[in-house]
């Protein structure tokens, strides 16, 4: 082998050694060669580029957690209150999040953050509180549209921290506080008649059977007696109930 040879053999050595290229797993190539795209998505694994001539830029695939910072935000009723999200995304077609967006993350953050003002603010406090679900859905659907364009795809919005002023909670935990002792005044309600109901249908019964009054008046007197440190007094009208007892016991044994 002369010398050309040698110097081929070592040329070619360096060009390949200049233009190898890994890509790992979670990640895809696109090659500009001589400034356009040369062919589709490079998977991962050893690629071989021409230098100078070819220039390979990496995207990553992996799903990417986006903070959106506290905001202040005035709802549909004009109550200023903080708003804090988080947005998930990944790139899906790694062309496109190079050739239509210069900086895809920040594009992403700035119409993520926007797009949390636009939709909160169009909403009362109220419905921000009990239907959050249903704003992230919302927030969600326009910021996936939004970022299609860009190779995007955002799998998930949340509304993590929603901070009202001092006022506003004292506000609501009085009405919280009133709307318990209303539903207990109901209850207690509730109770009364449920009791004077029953008192109703024993009396009919006692005007029914006068006697039963007078066991009834035994019973409690048996109760009281349980204690030993108790007096009992027998009124002249006592003895007289214990008197129609006798009468009715005698009654029914005969």
């Amino acid at each position: 082998m002369g010398f050309f040879g040698v110097l081929l053999i070592i040329i070619i050595i360096i060009i390949i050694a200049n233009g190898a290229r890994i890509i790992n797993q979670y990640e895809r190539g696109v090659v500009f060669r001589l400034g356009k795209v040369q062919g589709g998505v490079k998977e991962p694994g050893f690629r071989v580029i021409i230098p100078i001539v070819d220039q390979m830029r990496k995207v990553a695939l992996r799903t990417v957690t986006l903070p959106i910072e506290t905001q202040k935000i005035i709802t549909k009723d004009n109550v200023s209150i903080d708003v804090a999200a988080v947005a998930y995304y990944q790139v899906v077609d790694p062309i496109k999040a190079i050739v239509e967006i210069e900086n895809v993350v920040s594009a992403t953050y700035q119409i993520a953050q926007t797009t949390v003002r636009n939709v909160v603010g169009q909403t009362t406090l109220d419905h921000v509180l009990s239907e959050t679900s249903k704003l992230n859905e919302a927030v969600k659907a326009i910021l996936d549209s939004a970022t299609e364009k860009w190779g995007i795809y955002v799998s998930n919005v949340e509304l993590k921290d929603i901070q009202l002023p001092d006022s506003m909670q004292r506000a609501m935990a009085k009405e919280a506080e009133a709307e318990r002792e209303k539903r207990a005044k109901i209850i207690a309600a509730e109770g009364e008649k449920l009791s004077a109901t029953a008192l109703g249908d024993a009396a009919d019964i006692i005007s029914a059977h006068p006697i039963a009054l007078q066991l009834r008046n035994l019973q409690i007197l048996s109760e009281i007696a349980v204690e030993k440190n108790s007096t009992i007094i027998f009124p002249s009208q006592f003895m007289d109930t214990v008197n129609s007892v006798k009468d009715f016991m005698a009654k029914e044994r005969a």
